[in-house]
């Protein structure tokens, strides 16, 4: 009877602090909407003339981003206002795109969106000049029926997407929701991440921001890492680093046990999303465990890359020699910081490749996707070994380096 008092208790206690937690939720939530109100109200009897002569500006506490909204029917501009600054965006409007290219120069926003069709300059004038003066600032397109066509085809000058009028405030929020977590992935792909040098049982998934660097454990240049165990087997992985550069996998081929290997030739191939690399074998020697748990946990290898996430065991023929060509403990936190560098840089220069690229336009996360992916590739991988064509629908085994599929 005791025992059923106290586990009532404790459930009511649970079920009464949930509740209370939500009605407080929902207090700040009307609380920060009732200012975003008041915002809006003072931020149109404000005057900006001098900035702009059409520029109606609503700024927002602790604002989501900044928004640049351009479109020469103001009634479009209304709704715009309305439904982005309640969401918890600060909003800048003006009706032609000469007015907002004045405010891109001197102001920093993270988006422009521009109607496709106005007077004077139409969008993809508008789309051209912002990504030729400020590339940092993510372009959106206004779109109406009829049109749609030569919105995509605006993608090719920078436009990151389109959004079609008319639209429901759901439909809007929902779209710049959509763009800003796009662009928080991207910053944060392209932001350099800290390197800590750390034991082999602690370096599991923490931060995205944070690249683990085990002590003890050797690292090669294609970011396979080798842990030589007491029986003088070498367990074979991936790094911290590919996982947290590259994302999650969905699919796996793996050596035979047994098989005889030599460094340098391919070892196992990892898949995503159609794409594949092929890593070579930091060891040479014979294949004498295959970790067949990863057919099954296929996301312990970005988890836990050191522990459970390990590949294969190989029986080292020569393994003075093939440790020589590692990197190993504090030495290698200096490399790490120099393959970051190598590859944000490769990134950046993929990314502005991309979106200049018509063959790249697409409304979805693919191109970020890919271009991580190939980044990886060109600065780590011999070119054989890195496809971004779907795979065959038969499994293969892993060829050698160098090998096109």
């Amino acid at each position: 009877m005791v025992i059923l008092i106290t586990l009532l208790t404790v459930a009511t206690f649970i079920v009464v602090d949930l509740i209370l937690r939500l009605t407080l939720r929902k207090i700040d939530e009307a609380k920060a909407r009732k200012e975003r109100r008041k915002a809006l109200d003072v931020g149109l009897r404000l005057e900006f003339a001098e900035e702009a002569k059409s520029l109606k500006r609503v700024e927002v506490a602790a604002p989501r981003a900044r928004i640049l909204a351009v479109d020469d029917e103001p009634v479009i501009l209304d709704s715009f206002r309305k439904i982005l600054v309640l969401a918890g965006y600060s909003v800048d409007t003006v009706e032609s795109g000469q007015e907002a290219l004045g405010l891109v120069r001197k102001n920093d926003y993270d988006f422009v969106f521009t109607d496709l069709k106005m007077p004077g300059m139409d969008g993809l004038d508008v789309t051209k000049a912002v990504k030729h003066l400020r590339p940092d600032i993510d372009v959106a397109i206004i779109t109406g029926y009829g049109t749609i066509e030569t919105a995509v085809s605006g993608m090719k000058y920078g436009a990151s997407d389109y959004v079609e009028k008319p639209f429901t405030e759901d439909e809007l929020v929902e779209f710049a929701n959509r763009l800003l977590i796009r662009r928080q992935d991207r910053m944060q792909r392209l932001a350099a991440p800290e390197i800590h040098l750390v034991t082999p049982s602690s370096a599991n998934l923490v931060s995205p921001r944070v690249v683990n660097v085990p002590g003890g454990v050797y690292v090669s240049t294609e970011h396979t890492w080798v842990n030589v165990e007491i029986t003088g087997e070498g367990r074979v992985g991936l790094d911290d680093f590919f996982h947290k550069t590259v994302g999650p996998l969905d699919g796996l081929r793996l050596p035979g046990k047994g098989q005889e290997v030599r460094r340098g030739q391919a070892l196992f191939t990892v898949e995503r999303d159609g794409r594949r690399m092929t890593f070579t074998s930091p060891l040479t020697g014979r294949v004498s465990r295959v970790n067949h748990e990863l057919d099954f946990h296929l996301n312990v290898m970005r988890l836990r890359p050191y522990e459970q996430g390990w590949l294969c065991a190989i029986e080292p023929a020569d393994l003075t020699a093939d440790l020589d060509r590692l990197t190993i403990g504090a030495d290698s936190v200096a490399w790490y910081q120099a393959h970051v560098e190598s590859f944000r840089r490769r990134l950046q220069e993929d990314l502005a490749e991309r979106r200049g690229s018509e063959k790249r336009a697409t409304r979805d996360d693919s191109g970020q996707i890919d271009a991580a992916w190939t980044a990886f590739g060109a600065c780590f991988l011999a070119p054989g070994n890195v496809s971004t064509a779907s795979p065959p629908a038969h499994a293969v085994s892993p060829q050698p380096a160098g090998h096109v599929s």
